[in-house]
């Protein structure tokens, strides 16, 4: 039992560590030149990708992708989460790896199929996260181990929160045959994107606070 808590909370730290220096990676690209110059409401993050400072975007996708997984494999060993929600989390961290391997387009340039690639790997990451932690947190929500159910709850409203940062890009793309606006010029994109990308790197925290709080509670700490 306790080789099993060392185990889930080394990767619990590991992930964290992961994930804030993913942030910091992100946050270097938001202010520092060139990629400050972009429009933070209108470019999407994956946008710095075509920058001479693209590889930092590379670096902190896969960052967060490597934070995402050593959760996804402490919540396995914490015994916390079901094949439904395993498969929906590393389509997650699938999907973060998609987004690096294959750029957005370059319009400088035209379209292309890495790109058409790229847009699909986003949609999937974006999905599955608040999938993944919605599956996961549902069978504790009425439990009686109380100390399993309040980070479930948790959980869930950072899927939950995660959807609802999702649903103006589904709108926009849902309301352009009649309002013939293209999708996304229907809403600040990269806004939306960088508001929902916060809501879901808080949810994948989230996940690793469950699965460390899990085991500390078995092990009597």
């Amino acid at each position: 039992m306790k080789n099993r808590s060392r185990a889930v909370l080394a990767l619990c730290g590991l992930g964290v560590l992961c994930v804030l220096a993913s942030l910091i990676l992100y946050a270097w690209l938001h202010l520092m030149p060139p990629s400050a110059d972009l429009d933070w409401a209108r470019r999407t993050i994956s946008q710095y990708a075509l920058l001479p400072n693209g590889w930092i975007f590379d670096a902190a996708t896969l960052s967060l992708a490597a934070g995402s997984l050593a959760v996804v494999v402490a919540l396995r060993h914490a015994g916390l989460v079901r094949p439904g929600a395993v498969v929906a989390l590393m389509a997650w961290v699938a999907g973060l790896v998609g987004v690096v391997w294959f750029e957005k387009h370059n319009w400088a340039v035209g379209p292309s199929l890495g790109g058409d690639i790229h847009r699909l790997a986003g949609l999937v990451a974006f999905l599955s996260l608040p999938t993944g932690a919605l599956l996961a947190a549902m069978p504790w929500l009425r439990g009686s181990n109380e100390v399993r159910a309040a980070p479930a709850r948790s959980v869930a409203l950072g899927g939950v929160l995660s959807l609802l940062c999702f649903a103006p890009i589904l709108w926009a793309l849902v309301s352009e045959p009649w309002t013939g606006v293209r999708w996304w010029r229907a809403i600040p994109l990269g806004g939306v994107e960088r508001l929902l990308g916060v809501a879901e790197v808080v949810t994948v925290l989230l996940l690793a606070w469950w699965a460390a709080r899990a085991v500390r509670s078995e092990s009597g700490e």
